[in-house]
Parts: C-alpha cells; structure tokens; sequence
C-alpha cells in the first residue's frame, strides 16, 4: 500500500501528490497547477499520470489542495474544468469561491461578478 501525501510546491506553482511504496520511492501522480496574487489563487489545471488514473487520486489531490487554500485564507477561482466539478460536489469547510462568470449553482447570478 502506498503513502499518499498532497503538498504545496510554490517554486513550480502546483500542489502535488505525492505516493510513496513500501521501497520509500516517492512519485509525482499528479498536480494541480496554480497562479496567485492579491488573496486570490487561480486553479488552472489538473493532471494525473496516467498510470495511476482511475482510482480517485484527482479527487484526494483537489481535497488537500483546495483545503490548503481554504486554511490560507485565500479565494478560490477555479478556472480548472475538474477543480470546479470537484467544489460543485463537495464542500469544503472555510473555502471562498469567486466563480468565473458567476456562482453555477445559481442560474440568477450567472454572468454577474461576485460580490
């Protein structure tokens, strides 16, 4: 069974996932890729290797990430088509969202600027 460990890598902008084998070998599975400035951070885009797609490591990957930016204090704006799915489906406790062209959840506010 493999270690699995999310950590923050600034000099590369990306939070990745990190999965550590009974050898102690540590492999990059994936990242999500990010810009920030201004207590916002931009999720652009996330990629798992393909060799270990399919069980659930995007899913780990976006809830470490995404409750990292939340204890941070920072808003999250999530331009990454899986970052945005994985927040519509799941909570996570302190996050702020700033939705590109409006919160989706609410057909009202589309296309208005949040708040």
């Amino acid at each position: 069974m493999a270690d699995l460990k999310v950590t923050r890598n600034d000099d590369a902008s990306r939070y990745e996932l990190h999965l550590s084998d009974a050898t102690h070998e540590d492999t990059v599975a994936g990242f999500i890729r990010f810009e920030q400035g201004q207590g916002r951070i931009r999720m652009i885009a996330t990629e798992i290797d393909p060799a270990f797609r399919g069980q659930g490591l995007g899913d780990t990957l976006a809830a470490e990430a995404l409750a990292d930016v939340a204890r941070r204090g920072d808003t999250i704006i999530p331009l990454c088509p899986f970052v945005a799915a994985y927040l519509q489906k799941n909570e996570v406790a302190g996050a702020v969202v700033e939705w590109p062209g409006g919160t989706p959840l609410d057909a009202a506010t589309q296309g208005e600027s949040p708040a």
